[in-house]
C-alpha cells in the first residue's frame, strides 16, 4: 500500500501515529532537516505541451507560462501543476522558522516530515507551555507549521494541544481564530510577520486553558452526551438507530463511557471535556483510514481536523 508519509523524524516518545525515525533530543536544525527528509528544494519549470502541424506527424513543443510544474530537486519527481503566481515555501524555510525559537526560547523540536512525496511538509515543536487540569490531566502546547505545494493547504502556523494521557490532538483556536495564522500561496511567506501575529501563542494558550478548565467543570447528562455526538458526527434530525455514521457514534459513546484513554479521570468523567476527548481520540486513533499516515493527514489537515474543530465549538456551547 502506498503511504502518505514519505519520511519523518521525531524525538522523545513515539508519536501517536507510530511513524518515523527517532532522534536524540536537542539535535541541530540541519540534522532534523536531513533525517526528516526535508533536505531538498522545490523547483519550478514552465508547462510544456506538444502541438501537431496539420496532417503531418511533426510536432512543436510550446510553453504555457500561465502555469508551472513544481518538482523535487533531488529526485526530479513532479509534485504539482500550479498557477505561475503560486508562491512556493521551501522545506528549509519551514525548519528555519523554529531556529530562533529554539535558540532563545523554550521551544524544542518534536517531529517533522514529508507527506505525499513533498506535496505537504510540516514541523512540530513543543513550546514549553502546559496546563494541569482536574485529576492530574496534563495538556501540553505545541506549534505546528505546515505548507503544501499542490494548493491543498495554505502555509499554516497553528498552536496544537496534546493531551498527554492519550496523545489526542486539538488545534488551539477559539472563536476569533486566535492561535492560528494562514498565509495563502498567492502571497509571500514572511516568518517574522507570522511570529508577530501569533504573539508566540501566550494569549491564545492562556485563553485555551481557561476554556478547557470550563469544560472539565461542566457535567453532562446521558441525553446531552447523545445529542452532542449526533451534532458532531451524525444528523440530529434522524433517530439514533438510523444514523448514517452509526459505527462512529457508537464508538465515541463507548470511549466517553469509560473505554477511552483518560475517560475516567476527574477532568473527563461525565463532563464536556470528556465528550470532546472522546471525539478527538476517535479521530486520532480509531477513525477508519487506509493507513496510519492517511489518518495523520486527515487529523491535522483534512476532514478529521474539521471534525475536531466542530467538536470543540459544540463543547464550548455547553458552557455558554
Amino acid at each position: 500500500m502506498s503511504h502518505h508519509v514519505t519520511q519523518m523524524a521525531y524525538t522523545n516518545t513515539t508519536p501517536w501515529h507510530s511513524l518515523g525515525t527517532k532522534l536524540l533530543p536537542n539535535q541541530p536544525i540541519e540534522v532534523w532537516q536531513r533525517e526528516a527528509g526535508l533536505d531538498f528544494l522545490i523547483k519550478e519549470s514552465p508547462v510544456l505541451f506538444n502541438t501537431v502541424n496539420g496532417n503531418t506527424s511533426l510536432s512543436t513543443i510550446k510553453a504555457n507560462y500561465d502555469n508551472k510544474v513544481l518538482y523535487r530537486s533531488d529526485s526530479h519527481e513532479a509534485l504539482s501543476v500550479v498557477s505561475s503566481r503560486y508562491q512556493v515555501v521551501q522545506p528549509q524555510e519551514i525548519m528555519d522558522f523554529y531556529r530562533e525559537l529554539i535558540a532563545v526560547g523554550k521551544f524544542e523540536m518534536e517531529t517533522a516530515g514529508v507527506l505525499k512525496s513533498g506535496r505537504k511538509i510540516w514541523a512540530l515543536a513543543r513550546t514549553g507551555q502546559e496546563t494541569l487540569l482536574r485529576g492530574g490531566d496534563r495538556v501540553k502546547n505545541y506549534l505546528l507549521l505546515a505548507t503544501s505545494c499542490d494548493g491543498s493547504l495554505a502555509t499554516t502556523a497553528t498552536f496544537t494541544s496534546v493531551r498527554v494521557v492519550c496523545n489526542n490532538t486539538l488545534q488551539v483556536a477559539l472563536n476569533n481564530s486566535s492561535g492560528q495564522v494562514k498565509v495563502p500561496h498567492r502571497t509571500t511567506f514572511d516568518p517574522i510577520a507570522v511570529k508577530e501575529e501569533l504573539g508566540l501563542g501566550i494569549t491564545a494558550w492562556d485563553r485555551f486553558q481557561v476554556k478547557m478548565n470550563e469544560l472539565t467543570r461542566r457535567p453532562v447528562t446521558k441525553f446531552e452526551a447523545t445529542s452532542y455526538f449526533l451534532q458532531v458526527l451524525g444528523d440530529p434530525e434522524r433517530p439514533i438507530n438510523e444514523q448514517p455514521n452509526q459505527r462512529a457514534i457508537e464508538n465515541v459513546q463507548r470511549l466517553f463511557h469509560g473505554q477511552g484513554m483518560g475517560s475516567t479521570l476527574l477532568s473527563a468523567k461525565d463532563t464536556a471535556f470528556g465528550l470532546l476527548n472522546a471525539v478527538t481520540e476517535h479521530v486520532d486513533h480509531h477513525r477508519r483510514a487506509r493507513s496510519k499516515d492517511y489518518r495523520l493527514d486527515s487529523a491535522w489537515f483534512g476532514i478529521g481536523a474539521a471534525i475536531k474543530e466542530r467538536a470543540w465549538h459544540k463543547a464550548l456551547e455547553l458552557t455558554d
